[in-house]
C-alpha cells in the first residue's frame, strides 16, 4: 500500500500544511548590519508561499550568536517589525513560516561580535573554514569557552528570541542544532572537551540543545516547536564529527521526543551533498524520536515521492531548488524543468538572483529575468 505524495496535505503539530514540500533554511546575506531585513525579503518570502512549511533562514538569537555580515536577527524591536511584514506576506498567500533560532558558536569573528569580543564555544578550539564579514571572507577567530554560569545566559537568549518570534507573527520556531553551530559543538565530543556538566558523557553533551528545547516549549506550545539535527555532516576541514553518532543522536533524539516537539528535521549527510541516509540509520533516530520527521538533503523530485510513499518520511526539505524556483510546487507537481542558480548570487547583494526569478507561467523555459 502506498503511502502519501508530495502534494498530499499534512498537519505539522500545530501548524497546517497544504502539502509536503518545506522551504529548507537558506542563508542568503541580503538583511542590513545590525540584522534588519530589507523589504525584499518581504517579496522573496512571499514568492516562495507555496510550501506547504517554510523554514526561515537561520536568524540570530543574539548579537553574540552572529557568525556572518548581513544575517537577520530576532533579538530587537526593529528585527521582529521586519519580521511580521514576511509573516503577514506568506499568510496573506495562504502559506505557513517557522523560524529557525541560531546561534554559530565558534563559528564567528571578533568583528561581528559586541566591543570586538572572542566567540564563545563549548571549549577554545579554533574552527576551521572561512565566514563571512563585513570586508569578505575570512577565518574564524579563536573562540573562548563558556563559563559554566553563563550557558543559563544561552539558554535565555533562545527563551527571549523565541518570544520575538512570537511577536513576528510566526507559526512557530526550529531550534538550530545542527551544521557544527553552537548546540551542535556541544553534543559532538571532538568539539566539546569539557568536564562540567555539560561535557563529558553523551547526556551531559546533549544537555543544552535539550535545556534550549524545554525553554522555547515554554514561551511556544511543543505542537510548534522543531529541531534541526545533522548527525553525519562534517565541517569544511572533515575535523568536527562525533565518534558515537547513532548512540550520541539516538539518546538525544529519545529526550527530545519525550518533549512533544512538532517535527524533527534530519540533514542526510554533507550539506550540499549526495543524500548519505544509507550511511547512518536515521529510520532508527526517527523511532526513537517518536514524531514527524522532515527529510532534507540531495532529495530531487523522485527520491522525495519514494521516500514518502515508502514511510521514511512524513515531509521533504528541499534547498537549492527554492532559490531558482520560487514557484518549486508547481513545477514538481507538473515534472517541469528546474531553473539553476549560479552559486555567486547565493549570498550577499540585492534583488539580482533573489527575488527576480520568474515563474514558471510567465517564462516556460525557466530562465533568470
Amino acid at each position: 500500500m502506498s503511502g502519501p505524495d508530495l502534494f498530499t496535505p499534512l498537519k505539522i503539530g500545530a501548524i497546517e500544511a497544504a502539502n509536503r514540500i518545506a522551504m529548507a533554511p537558506l542563508t542568503r546575506a541580503r538583511a542590513a548590519m545590525d540584522g534588519v531585513h530589507t523589504p525584499l525579503a518581504v517579496e522573496y518570502y512571499r514568492q516562495r508561499a507555496s510550501a506547504g512549511l517554510i523554514i526561515t533562514e537561520a536568524t540570530n538569537i543574539s548579537r553574540q550568536g552572529r557568525g556572518y555580515a548581513f544575517t537577520p536577527g530576532i533579538y530587537t524591536e526593529a528585527h521582529i517589525a521586519a519580521w511580521r511584514q514576511v509573516a503577514d506576506a506568506v499568510h496573506d498567500e495562504g502559506g505557513r513560516i517557522v523560524m529557525q533560532l541560531w546561534h554559530v558558536g565558534r563559528f564567528s569573528h571578533e568583528s561581528l561580535q559586541e566591543g570586538a569580543a572572542a566567540p564563545v564555544a563549548p571549549s577554545a578550539l579554533q574552527a576551521e573554514g572561512l565566514t563571512f564579514i563585513e570586508s569578505g571572507f575570512s577565518p574564524p577567530s579563536m573562540p573562548r569557552a563558556l563559563e559554566t554560569q553563563e550557558i543559563s545566559g544561552i539558554v535565555d537568549d533562545y527563551r527571549h528570541a523565541a518570544r520575538c518570534a512570537k511577536a513576528a507573527g510566526m507559526d512557530g520556531v526550529e531550534i538550530h542544532s545542527a551544521n557544527n553551530y553552537l548546540l551542535e559543538q556541544f553534543i559532538r565530543d571532538s568539539t566539546n572537551l569539557r568536564t562540567d556538566r555539560y561535557g563529558g558523557s553523551i547526556e551531559n553533551r546533549t544537555r543544552l540543545t535539550v535545556e534550549v528545547a524545554q525553554a522555547v516549549c515554554q514561551v511556544w506550545t511543543p505542537d510548534r516547536v522543531g529541531i534541526r539535527l545533522s548527525p553525519i555532516t562534517r565541517s569544511p576541514a572533515n575535523a568536527a564529527f562525533d565518534s558515537s553518532p547513532q548512540e550520541t543522536y539516538g539518546f538525544l533524539a529519545d529526550r527530545l521526543g519525550a518533549l512533544g516537539l512538532a517535527y524533527l528535521h534530519c540533514v542526510e549527510g554533507q550539506t550540499r551533498g549526495a543524500n548519505a541516509a544509507d550511511a547512518f540509520d536515521f529510520q532508527a533516530l526517527r523511532r526513537k524520536f517518536g514524531g514527524l520527521y522532515i527529510a532534507n538533503n540531495g532529495y530531487d523530485r523522485r527520491l522525495a515521492q519514494d521516500a514518502l510513499a515508502q514511510g521514511r518520511a512524513d515531509m521533504i526539505a528541499f534547498g537549492h531548488d527554492f532559490i531558482a524556483n520560487p514557484d518549486l510546487v508547481r513545477r514538481l507537481k507538473l515534472g517541469a524543468p528546474l531553473a539553476q542558480a549560479p552559486q555567486s548570487t547565493f549570498y550577499g547583494g540585492g534583488a539580482e538572483g533573489y527575488v527576480d526569478w520568474p515563474a514558471l507561467e510567465a517564462h516556460p523555459s525557466a530562465t533568470p529575468a
